[in-house]
């Protein structure tokens, strides 16, 4: 028995209800609310072979931007599934060759290093950020205000209850 994997459907566009219906035909799946993101289980023996065999069932029926395996695998990465384009693919296969690489072992290292350089640059501006909070107020300061936003946001989710005595 083959075990069953999430796979995540990241649309390009909102589907319209006739493509989601098609769709849920072909085989049940949860929306989120402005259906540009779909979850379905496949079974497969593999979440790679999950994501093709998917790719190949939806294609015609739905604006697919990329699948992905929703749970990372055991070395904590995610598979990404994405069409791409005859220009995009003979690009990717020329920089492949000028690195020595295979292209998908290019596109994996690529997009690795992209999101860890996004991941830099995003708590480099956030300790720049705190650098200049710091700069502008006193610790007691910034401890109210958290202090204030948290129970702020409890308030707004519910988080507290509220008692009345009658």
């Amino acid at each position: 028995m083959s075990p069953h994997h999430a796979v995540e459907i990241i649309l390009t566009r909102p589907a319209t209800h006739g493509e989601l219906r098609r769709a849920g035909r072909v085989l049940p799946l949860a929306s989120n609310v402005d259906q540009t993101r779909l979850l379905t289980l496949q079974r497969a023996k593999s979440p790679g072979r999950a994501l093709r065999v998917l790719r190949h069932r939806l294609d015609e029926v739905l604006p697919i931007d990329v699948l992905t395996s929703h749970y990372p695998d055991q070395q904590g990465c995610v598979l990404l599934n994405f069409a791409l384009g005859q220009t995009a693919r003979t690009a990717i296969r020329q920089a492949a060759a000028v690195r020595g690489q295979r292209p998908r072992d290019f596109v994996r290292h690529t997009v690795t290093a992209a999101v860890t350089q996004h991941q830099q640059e995003q708590a480099h501006h956030l300790t720049t950020r705190l650098e200049e909070l710091l700069m502008q107020h006193t610790p007691e300061e910034l401890l109210l205000c958290a202090a204030s936003a948290i129970s702020q946001h409890r308030r707004l989710s519910g988080g507290e209850s509220s008692s009345t005595a009658s």
